[in-house]
């Protein structure tokens, strides 16, 4: 029989915000659960960029998004949330007094509230299609560690951020780097993209990974040039670096107004249903602006938003929590 877990706030969205979000629930007296499709916590931040340098989180020059995340991870600890990793939110039903969410595995969320902080929804990697039955075996989407990368040679696939910033991560850490993008041009940051044209990585342009090649486990990939040239490299890990396909088709179902990509809030995070918040990316008003910061302030505002929804007796303003007894 499918479980059913019990809780005041239902956070769908691990990441940053969502994390945040637990954490203050518990500093308002709520017990909280997170939901996520990703197999674990932190959402886009380790997903895409675990080691990437953030720097526009308050208090923090500079922070890897890795230890944002764990130091995120502690502070939510507070609250002793539930986490749900690996399972996506699919059903919503919003009654007088809670809400009922449907996962896909059978099971369901009730909640008195729930709060959206699902980033760009649920992602997946775009398929490198020379890779097909590699993943596994070399083959990777997103780069969570670099230790297994010690004294590899490694191909990276993608002109975007992630695959520059892993090319320039893993120098020193792999034995060889070799960069293939199928144009001359480059969606990432100039400073990283400076950084790594002069470093030992190679760069291909104008090629395309098209074949995979070894003995159970990668060994050598097959680049194919603009001219029809085929060049091979020794790689026993390919990075596959194409970007990600956001899947908001399950929450468009649950009746949410959307702006193009984005739920509609109003200055509550508030949504057009009831018990329903949204904060983070994934929100739209007047005046957005996508930061990490700022999906902290919205969290928080729709959390004690929500407080006299799930204690009538409270006001939507906490107190300062500087002002323990």
């Amino acid at each position: 029989m499918p479980s059913t877990h019990q809780t005041d706030v239902l956070i769908v969205g691990a990441g940053p915000a969502g994390l945040f979000g637990a954490y203050y629930a518990g500093f308002r007296g709520m017990s909280v659960t997170l939901v996520d499709s990703l197999p674990e916590i932190g959402g886009q931040v380790s997903a895409l960029y675990p080691e990437k340098a953030i720097l526009d989180v308050a208090g923090f020059p500079t922070i890897k998004g890795r230890e944002l995340v764990n130091a995120l991870v502690e502070q939510a600890s507070s609250a002793k949330p539930t986490y749900l990793l690996n399972v996506t939110a699919n059903a919503l039903t919003v009654h007088d007094d809670h809400v009922v969410m449907g996962l896909d595995d059978g099971s369901e969320v009730q909640a008195k509230v729930v709060v959206v902080t699902a980033g760009i929804g649920k992602f997946t990697p775009r398929p490198l299609p020379a890779g097909d039955g590699w993943e596994g075996r070399g083959l990777v989407f997103f780069v969570p560690s670099f230790e297994e990368y010690v004294g590899k040679d490694v191909v990276i696939v993608g002109g975007g951020d992630s695959a520059f910033d892993w090319a320039d991560q893993l120098e020193g850490i792999a034995n060889s780097i070799v960069l293939v993008h199928r144009r001359d041009q480059f969606r990432a940051h100039q400073a990283t993209i400076d950084k790594v044209l002069a470093g030992p990585a190679e760069v291909i342009t104008k090629a395309q990974v098209t074949a995979l090649s070894g003995e159970g486990h990668v060994e050598q990939v097959e680049i194919t040039l603009e001219d029809g040239e085929v060049v091979t490299r020794p790689a026993q890990a390919v990075v596959a670096a194409l970007g990600f396909v956001a899947d908001l088709t399950a929450m468009k179902e649950w009746g949410l107004e959307f702006d193009k990509r984005h739920i509609v809030v109003d200055s509550a995070t508030r949504t057009n249903l009831p018990r329903v918040f949204a904060a983070g990316d994934i929100t739209e008003y007047e005046g957005k602006v996508r930061l990490i910061a700022v999906g902290f302030g919205e969290v928080a505002t729709a959390i004690n938003n929500a407080a006299p929804l799930i204690f009538p007796d409270q006001g939507v303003f906490p107190g300062h929590s500087s002002e323990g007894s």
